[in-house]
């Protein structure tokens, strides 16, 4: 059997758990493997304009199959895949991530309800595209919510500090250099994640991984400045001047706790009753049950 191979997820988690030998000590053989790329999204860098939507997420990216075994994107599009046959959930912990919407320091919004017909720039189908109408909806009518789909987490990092976006949903790392830069936070939007798992993975292998993530788990929660700086490690390097690792927080936490039917079940009305997506684009999605969709 090959090695298990495990996505990062701009985190502290896998990185804390590789330098501390944490996997190498439940007899975890493995490698990582990036997923990042796999939206494939144009540079927003590369012109002085935003280039056109990118209409696709992490929910296509597991449609596509990530190559690794175990890989973490918001509980919305991992929940929505598993559903559809597209890997399954680990139904025995997930995570909570710090997430909010920005703007610009010198921008004339400060409070959420100024957002109405503001453009919010976020991921299609991914955890700030689904986390922000959660967080929107108590504050804004529908027609008033305006969301322009531009990529990857860094990919709007990069239009929110070349200021070709008025806003923008963001999550960890760059939430933590937004706030850095003198962004305005305007409404938290925190959120859970949800681990994905490949359909072949190693039952065995999994539980030495979560055993290895439950032990790293402690040891941010003890003593978190040991491990910011590994925070540069999945931060563009034309980024390491601006981000002090010191002013950082310890980030997505994982919580050991179940992602049970019921939760399974209410986030997928969730986002069915709002039409998210097409019948084309999750094909036979709510037909696999909880008990196949999800590892219990």
């Amino acid at each position: 059997m090959g090695k298990f191979r495990i996505s990062p997820h701009m985190r502290l988690h896998e990185w804390v758990a590789d330098a501390e030998g944490f996997f190498t000590a439940e007899g975890l053989e493995y490698e990582f493997i990036s997923t990042l790329h796999l939206a494939g999204a144009p540079s927003v860098s590369s012109s002085e304009t935003l280039p056109p939507e990118w209409r696709r997420g992490a929910f296509e990216t597991f449609v596509q199959g990530r190559p690794c075994d175990i890989s973490s994107a918001c509980h919305w599009a991992t929940n929505v895949a598993a559903g559809g046959g597209n890997g399954r959930m680990w139904g025995q912990a997930y995570s909570v991530c710090p997430s909010a919407i920005f703007v610009p320091p010198d921008s004339p919004v400060r409070r959420p309800e100024d957002l109405a017909g503001v453009e919010i720039t976020v991921g299609y189908h991914s955890g700030s595209h689904f986390s922000t109408l959660q967080a929107l909806e108590p504050v804004l009518a529908p027609d008033q919510i305006k969301l322009r789909f531009t990529g990857s987490s860094l990919e709007r990092l990069a239009a929110l500090m070349e200021r070709k976006v008025p806003a923008g949903a963001s999550f960890g790392l760059a939430y933590y250099l937004l706030e850095q830069q003198g962004f305005h936070k305007v409404l938290d939007t925190t959120f859970m994640m949800g681990f994905q798992v490949s359909s072949d993975a190693s039952q065995e292998d999994l539980e030495k991984y979560f055993r290895a993530l439950r032990r790293t788990q402690q040891a941010i929660d003890l003593e978190p400045e040991r491990f910011k700086h590994y925070y540069l490690r999945e931060l563009p390097e034309r980024y390491h001047g601006l981000f002090d690792p010191r002013l950082a927080g310890p980030g997505e936490r994982v919580v050991f706790q179940p992602y049970t039917q019921e939760i399974f079940e209410r986030t997928h009305r969730w986002v069915m009753e709002r039409g998210l997506f097409d019948a084309d684009e999750v094909g036979e999605v709510g037909t696999v049950p909880y008990t196949q969709a999800v590892v219990v």
